[in-house]
């Protein structure tokens, strides 16, 4: 059966509770034609071996892997253009993100055909309160200089349609720009509360000051793009 839609879930060094989060995604789409593509991201621990062994009694899930790490933004790509199904969901490896939350914001996307992206927004955030401080400062100036509205583009949690972001250009942690980005290519975008979950196991990928030089750099590059867009109206065959 052709799925309607396609769970994308980038993973890195996540053996700890990868299994776990299949079994809750395949719950939350069971009876709907669904797919769940794991994209391992050159883990170093056992992470891939761990989902190979699940295919067997998964037959929805697939397994990506990365000849070498090239981040969450890549993995995510390459999980959506292997995708068969026109609608995507994604979200993070670490469990971190419930995947219970996911169908709602599917139901947003489909109910509204001018909608590319329906994004989840976290509420009572579990990250260390460094961690909330700093990214709520982030959000808030990357809110304020592309005007998308965006109070969490770091939830990894999310759901578009996956011919509109083909259209998307790409660029190493575009996924935290996703936003500005489809509505730069004139869809509409909209927002959903989702919940947070703590970390069970292992440690966060970034830090504060790790994120603050590249953040700069991507959000100059991305002001760039969506200055230089330009909207022909439409385009039809004549």
């Amino acid at each position: 059966m052709t799925p309607e839609i396609s769970i994308v879930v980038p993973a890195l060094d996540e053996a700890g509770v990868i299994e776990d989060l299949v079994a809750e995604i395949a719950k939350a789409f069971d009876g709907r034609a669904f797919e769940i593509i794991v994209v391992d991201d050159a883990s170093r621990d056992a992470t891939r071996e761990t989902l190979v062994a699940l295919k067997a009694a998964t037959p929805a899930l697939r397994v990506l892997g990365h000849a070498r790490n090239a981040g969450q933004s890549r993995a995510i790509r390459s999980g959506v253009i292997a995708a068969r199904g026109p609608v995507i969901v994604t979200l993070d490896g670490d469990g971190q993100n419930d995947p219970a939350d996911a169908p709602a914001l599917v139901e947003a996307l489909a109910a509204d055909p001018k909608l590319g992206l329906v994004a989840g927004q976290r509420v009572e955030r579990k990250d260390s309160l460094a961690k909330r401080v700093g990214s709520g400062l982030g959000n808030g100036v990357r809110r304020r200089i592309l005007g998308d509205g965006a109070a969490d583009t770091s939830c990894g949690l999310k759901a578009f349609r996956r011919e509109a972001y083909l259209r998307l250009p790409y660029f190493d942690h575009m996924h935290r720009f996703l936003p500005a980005l489809f509505l730069r290519e004139g869809y509409a975008v909209a927002y959903r509360p989702v919940r947070s979950r703590a970390r069970r196991f292992g440690v966060s990928k970034y830090t504060n000051l790790g994120r603050l030089w590249v953040s700069i750099w991507d959000l100059i590059g991305v002001l760039w793009l969506v200055a230089r867009a330009r909207d022909p109206g439409s385009a039809e065959e004549l």
